[in-house]
This record gives structure tokens, sequence and C-alpha cells, in this order.
């Protein structure tokens, strides 16, 4: 029985799933599809079985509950501010391996080695092919100049996506550096915030906004979607940098929870997804950039452009998640 069949059924029953030889249970906020690619090499190069199961939300609440029972040994979720519930939550342990010190940067796994970045996403602008000129935007602080007002469309500020990007500012310039910005984006908005990062995309095309933030993977998603690939034709991506530092960027991570039935097994896995030909896989799928620096990027991802990544440990930007939180309230950034 694998561990998607009984995740359908009762925690209890999922409680009682007994460890096997030569596998993994991975609990994923993840669409298993997106992954499903680069479990299915490590599979065919080890032999052992990945059996995936979707948790779109409540990954905490289940480890908690299940303890040291849980059947689950790794742990697959995006955004930093997700990997750092799970790190308070003493759901996960720390895992010491060279492989992964060598394979992901400092800067995009925990300095306790609790999590570790698999694939990464700027936080970049979209800006409308027609009415942005080329070195029109070049930096995040300059978002907030009035030579914008009118022509920023985003999403929800207090989306984790915006409020990492606000961390990140924090991190830069202090807090209340970052609270004029914030006000200055919000002064800038062509319409309250609304929708997903696509959404952005299809209102420059409709004339609504001029640039928009977004992540970078969403491009490859519109450019493969029929209906989408118009909006996405309408835009370029641009790798704006803070003025002291580089392209923020976030990312997707694996964790090992603490009861690990098969402990062994999930960390050769992990190891494996930080190889040169598990990070080609998982990037390309996804649209998103390796980790490892080594990696090939895909042939799509390539054509965006190459950028300097902001080099601010993402857990000294995770710590200023309740800061940027209250500053998006206090600017009343979605009113």
């Amino acid at each position: 029985m694998t561990l998607r069949t009984i995740f359908l059924g009762s925690v209890a029953a999922l409680m009682a799933l007994p460890a096997v030889a030569d596998e993994v249970n991975i609990y994923t906020t993840r669409q298993p599809e997106l992954i499903q690619p680069v479990m299915d090499a490590f599979t065919k190069e080890t032999g052992i079985e990945v059996n995936m199961a979707f948790v779109d939300g409540g990954i905490v609440e289940r480890l908690k509950a299940e303890g040291a029972r849980s059947p689950a040994d790794l742990v697959m979720t995006v955004d930093i501010a997700n990997l750092k519930q799970i790190v308070d939550a003493n759901v996960i342990q720390p895992v010491d391996s060279d492989v992964l010190e060598a394979n992901i940067p400092a800067a995009l796994r925990d300095s306790d080695d609790l999590w570790f970045g698999l694939t990464a996403r700027g936080r970049v602008v979209y800006a409308s092919k027609d009415r942005v000129a080329d070195g029109e935007v070049v930096t995040y602080e300059g978002l907030a100049d009035d030579k914008w007002e009118d022509r920023i469309c985003t999403r929800s500020g207090t989306h984790n996506y915006n409020l990492a990007l606000l961390s990140a500012v924090i991190a830069h310039h202090g807090e209340e550096a970052a609270k004029e910005w914030a006000a200055g984006v919000k002064d800038n908005l062509a319409r309250k915030p609304q929708g997903n990062d696509r959404a952005q995309v299809k209102a420059i095309w409709a004339g609504e906004c001029d640039i928009s933030l977004g992540n970078t993977y969403y491009m490859g998603a519109m450019l493969n979607d029929d209906e989408q690939k118009e909006w996405a034709d309408s835009v370029r991506i641009i790798f704006p940098v803070f003025e002291d530092g580089g392209t923020h960027l976030n990312v997707s991570g694996v964790a090992l929870t603490k009861a690990a039935p098969n402990k062994d097994a999930a960390i050769q896995l992990m190891e494996y997804l930080s190889s040169p030909e598990a990070q080609a896989i998982y990037a390309e799928v996804n649209y998103e950039y390796p980790v490892l620096m080594s990696a090939e990027v895909s042939d799509m991802v390539a054509s965006w452009g190459t950028f300097l990544p902001d080099d601010i440990p993402l857990t000294d930007v995770a710590e200023n998640r309740g800061t940027a939180l209250r500053i998006m309230e206090e600017v009343d950034f979605d009113g």
C-alpha cells in the first residue's frame, strides 16, 4: 500500500503505515505531478520507491498530530515562510551531509541544516514590451519612484511572495526605509492589489498597467498555455537588484522529518535532488533555476537572461516576515 493511497483515509490509518525497506514517503505542498519526473529518475537509479502525498494545507499540524508515528520521511514545500514555519514547529531534524553542503549555496539552505533549497525563483518585474523601455527598471528601490505612478500591478501585499520581498528590503535597508518603500509602491499602483502573478501579466497585456511583480517560473507556465501565451508574449522579464545587492530569490525546499522511518533512504534522496541530473530535471519541469550552480538551465529559462542573485541568507530574510506583515498592514497596502 502506498502513502498516496492511505493518505485518503483517516489519520489513524495514515499513522499505522509500517516502515518498508527501500522506499521514501513525502508530504508535499507541491502538486506531485510537478516533481514526479525527478522521483522517477531516482527510483530508476536506486530502486528506492518514492511515495508522495499532496498536502494542500495544515502540513505542520499533521506532522505534529502524528508525532513519532508519522510515516513521512521528508516534507517538500515552497517559500521561505513555509520552511520557517516547519522549523519553528520543531517537526524536522538536521541533516549532516557533505554532499548537500557542497551542492547548495549557504544562502539557500538553513544555517542549522534543517532545510535545503532545491530550486530557486526570482521575484522579478514583468514589463510591457511596448510601454517600458530597456533600462527603465533597474532596482527594487526604484519601484517607489513617482515615475511609476499608476503603472504598477501586483497581487496582495500580504501574500507570502510579496512579504518575502519586503522582508528582504528590511534586511537591506531597515524597517523605516522599508515602510517608506512599501508606501511608495502602493502610491504607484494602477489598481487595488488582486489576483495571482499571472493575473498581473494579463493586466499589462490589457493595458491596465505597465509593470508588475511576479515570480520567474510563471513565464514558462504562461508560454505553455494556449490562452495565456498572448499575455506572456506582451511582456519581458527584468531582473531588478537591490542597490547594495542582487536579485531577490525564494526557494522550494526539502527537510527531513523527526520521525523519518526511512531516514537513510530519505537522505539519499535529498542528496540526489541536489545532483546535476536531478537539478536539471527538477528545474526544467518547473521553469525554475537550479540551486546547484553547475547544473544546466533549461533553454526557456536561459532565454530570460542572467542575473546576480542576492546574497543575504534566506534565514535572515525569514526573520523579518512578522515586521513585513505589520508594515503592509500599517500602510494599508491592499486598501
